[in-house]
């Protein structure tokens, strides 16, 4: 369910990136371009002026189009590559790993770690790798550059950059069980799984984790750990969950389990500041999502930026973005690191969007919001025992990127029939608002699980100071069942009757069923008005949102009657990050649109498409070579309604 390196010159290691001449050679080295997760290059290949002329360069396969495999999802290509010391290094769901010419796409390497096919991972997907040089080491010694990987079988695995072999030296052979050592051990194979990059700096590579929180109220629990890069071996681990009494969010947690459950976890990417010895963690819910009595309390440590001393793991601050999560509001993207101007003073800061569509904009050293953050009452639970947190924090200055509330009156449909769907779906659910709890009658929620802001995260031109989010605005509703009234059969022949596709969840040892659904017309499309999904900009000097557009188009899924009728300003929902690049252009797939999209980071407005073979369900990367050619990659084929495809198509300005 958790469902998206040394830097070339010590410039880039520092996060302060110089003037690029037009002909010098700029890598993509990390997930997020840069161990501070900005995904900004400063590479002007690009331009407003040449855009029209970019085209597609090359297109390389991986292959895994149908792998045979046992499992409800299909795989889902969500990569971003890595290009470093000329080479590009790209991951797929069944934890491949490849090595690339990226001039043409041409294959240097393969490294297969055989996972097995016959386990129902809850995420086939891999979201990247990360590298790391050992300085130590002579230039031509086996493993001086390693990449990592962590697969869906829980292994984090080191290769000899060169030639895609396991670094004997690392772990057992080249790998480390990431299952052992857990304070709870997952109950399954699936449970516990791995779809995001490690983080690798000073000497350690950093992991975090993807758990199955809806399953059990223990399902594991969510240690962030941290190995020596060199042997494999534990260096610290961190648990979301304290469980020293010592600990001031000790007694945070409360309830049956209290500090004995799990999840919490860290499941989207992590950055790190290298020069100041801190690594930031984007902290999950604690499980189960939707049901709290058995974890009492504000649960602090959970849902929260918490950033700890890398090189010792321990808690340097943290700050939480919503209070005991009744709502599956992970903090599912990467934190941006950027020092931004604020007041006339230079701040170190890290930005943080939230599934809240919030944007939280933090002192990097402190945790203290630099624009300011205030507690506001919220609506309380109607379900027994359960203690719904009073107040969440909101962005007093920032306007919410997506919105907070929705009226049944402004129910929408390209149809009556779909209107009155509409309205008869959502007219019986609780609705008052963002935070709203979960019921038994249903409760309408805004934003959704999957966003307000996703796992594409945020993206920041350094520069300009301007931060750029991909939201949705669409609703879901929630409904939380008791178990001795759930029939399992009769509720599937009811759904069917009503032309209903819910997701069920057992929520083993508590005592309810959790349902839970997209709140969507018969034509597919969703009940809330469009644009149903944007790009948001906000000036980092102000706090103040910059512009907002539709983001992409919605193509499907729909029956063909309507799709001629969608109008392009629509937008669609979305799931995938963007990039900035120096010359001011912002590049996003995520829609589900069969599209690559540029626009102007000073003003929103579109300046490109490039035809894609299906939804980019993934975030782009760019590289600049030697000879001054810019190229712009994104990963193909994120299954579903994205499309099935095993394909990285890399744009360039098209020769003459």
């Amino acid at each position: 369910m958790k469902n998206f390196l040394l830097i070339f010159s010590l410039v880039f290691i520092l996060g302060c990136d110089s003037a690029i001449s037009q002909n010098q050679k700029v890598e993509w080295t990390a997930y997020g371009r840069d161990l501070q997760g900005t995904r900004y290059i400063p590479a002007k290949g690009i331009t407003k002026k040449n855009i029209e002329k970019l085209a597609v360069a090359w297109t390389f396969r991986t292959g895994e189009t149908k792998p045979e495999y046992k499992t409800r999802r299909r795989a889902s290509f969500q990569a971003t590559p890595i290009v470093v010391e000329g080479v590009m290094y790209l991951s797929t769901p069944l934890g491949r790993v490849m090595a690339l010419n990226p001039a043409n796409g041409e294959k240097i390497w393969e490294f297969d770690p055989k996972i097995r096919r016959d386990v129902t991972y809850g995420d086939f997907a891999n979201r990247g790798v990360s590298t790391w040089l050992d300085e130590k080491l002579p230039n031509n010694a086996i493993c001086r550059r390693k990449i990592f990987i962590a697969t869906a079988q829980s292994q984090l695995i080191a290769l000899d950059a060169k030639n895609g072999k396991p670094c004997e030296k690392f772990g057992k052979k080249g790998y480390v069980d990431l299952r052992k050592g857990l304070r709870v051990p997952p109950f399954e194979e699936q449970a516990y799984t791995f779809t995001s990059p490690p983080a690798a700096a000073n000497g350690l590579v950093v992991v975090g984790s993807s758990i199955a929180d809806n399953t059990l109220p223990n399902p594991a629990s969510g240690e962030v750990r941290a190995f020596d890069a060199r042997t494999g071996k534990l260096v610290w681990s961190w648990d979301p969950i304290p469980q020293d009494p010592k600990d001031p969010a000790f007694n945070e947690w409360k309830g049956k389990l209290g500090n004995k459950t799990g999840g919490a976890n860290v499941w989207s990417a992590i950055s790190i500041d290298a020069k100041r010895d801190l690594v930031f963690l984007p902290t999950s819910s604690a499980a189960p999502d939707y049901y709290g009595v058995l974890r009492l309390g504000k649960n602090s440590y959970s849902n929260s930026i918490v950033a700890l001393k890398l090189s010792t793991g321990k808690l340097v601050w943290h700050f939480q973005t919503v209070h005991h999560d009744l709502w599956d509001y992970d903090n599912a993207s990467p934190p941006a690191l950027v020092d931004i101007k604020h007041k006339g003073k230079k701040i170190p800061a890290v930005l943080q969007a939230t599934k809240t569509g919030m944007l939280f904009v933090l002192n990097r050293e402190t945790g203290k919001p630099i624009f300011p953050v205030e507690e506001r009452k919220v609506p309380t639970s109607t379900i027994p025992k359960e203690q719904a947190w009073k107040t969440q924090p909101f962005t007093a200055l920032t306007p919410p990127l997506s919105p907070h509330k929705f009226d049944v009156k402004d129910v929408w449909g390209i149809t009556e029939k779909d209107k009155e769907h509409c309205q008869n779906a959502m007219k019986d659910l609780r609705n008052e608002g963002i935070f709203t709890p979960p019921s038994v009658e249903g409760t309408l929620v805004l934003p959704s699980n999957i966003g307000g802001a996703h796992w594409g995260g945020v993206s920041v031109d350094v520069k300009r100071q301007i931060a750029v989010v991909p939201v949705n605005r669409i609703a879901a509703m929630v409904q939380l069942i008791p178990r001795e009234k759930f029939d399992r059969e009769k509720y599937r022949v009811e759904d069917k009757k009503l032309g209903h596709e819910y997701e069920y969840n057992m929520m083993r040892g508590t005592p309810y069923v959790m349902r839970r659904r997209m709140l969507l017309s018969p034509s597919g499309l969703p009940c809330t008005p469009p644009p149903w999904g944007s790009l948001v900009a906000i000036d980092l000097k102000t706090g103040l949102k910059k512009w907002d557009v539709p983001l992409g188009s919605m193509t499907r899924p729909m029956p063909k009657e309507f799709a001629s009728k969608i109008p392009k300003g629509w937008g669609s929902p979305n799931l995938g990050g963007a990039l900035v690049t120096e010359s001011g252009i912002v590049f996003i797939g995520a829609a589900l649109d069969r599209s690559l999209k540029a626009y102007d980071i000073e003003t929103g407005k579109e300046l490109w498409r490039g035809p894609i073979p299906e939804s980019g369900r993934a975030t782009p990367m760019s590289y600049q070579l030697s000879n001054g050619e810019q190229y712009v990659a994104i990963s193909v084929g994120g299954s579903g309604v994205f499309g099935e495809g095993d394909y990285l198509v890399a744009f360039r300005i098209k020769k003459k």
